[in-house]
């Protein structure tokens, strides 16, 4: 009797290493695979930060296709779309187009979209002049917002990419990791995206 009690608490205490062992591999999992995503340039990850429309190439008469796409995490409250499905752009030319977020929630919510562009070797290409991508959205109940997007493509773009894809996640950010500088808003931005009190 008390082998057999031995063997079970073995196995018990075994099944609870591996059950213990697999949380630990899923919860590291989503910052090792944004490392590799970010030394190998695989799935479509674009820059966080603004680039500078400066020196830019001279604009080319080559144009390609860019879809825009929206989705949110689960459960995030917001409805959260492009106000355009997709436009023609001349590479090298800063374009602007806009993205539309509405809080359904009862209460304030922080949001943070995360971008990635397709096909995956196009995302180098895509550069953001500037992004609602780079800031935490704050919206109060009900309130809604049009949030701008300032881009250009580079004119070193593959020759065989003719449409690329931008595509945006907005995740809930827990109101612990909230950044405190950030004003709250409850209408919409200003034309450089900053948003008013």
């Amino acid at each position: 009797m008390s082998k057999s009690t031995n063997s079970k608490r073995r196995h018990v205490a075994v099944l609870l290493l591996v059950a213990a062992g697999m949380f630990g591999f899923a919860f590291a999992l989503v910052p090792l695979y944004e490392i590799f995503c970010e030394i190998t340039g695989i799935n479509g990850r674009t820059s966080g930060e603004a680039v500078s429309a400066a020196p830019m190439a001279e604009v080319s008469d080559r144009e390609v296709t860019i879809q825009f796409a929206a989705q949110v995490n689960r459960g995030m409250p917001w409805e959260f779309r492009p106000t355009e499905n997709q436009m023609r752009v001349r590479l090298g030319e800063v374009n602007r187009t806009e993205y539309y977020a509405r809080n359904r929630a009862s209460g304030r919510v922080t949001g943070q979209a995360v971008p990635s562009v397709a096909p995956s070797a196009a995302a180098p290409y895509l550069h953001k002049v500037e992004c609602f991508c780079f800031t935490q959205q704050h919206l109060q109940a009900d309130a809604d917002i049009d949030m701008p997007v300032l881009f250009y493509v580079d004119p070193e773009l593959p020759e065989d990419i003719g449409t690329l894809s931008l595509s945006y996640t907005m995740f809930r950010v827990p109101e612990t990791e909230v950044v405190l500088s950030e004003p709250v808003t409850d209408s919409h931005a200003d034309h450089e995206g900053h948003y008013q009190p």
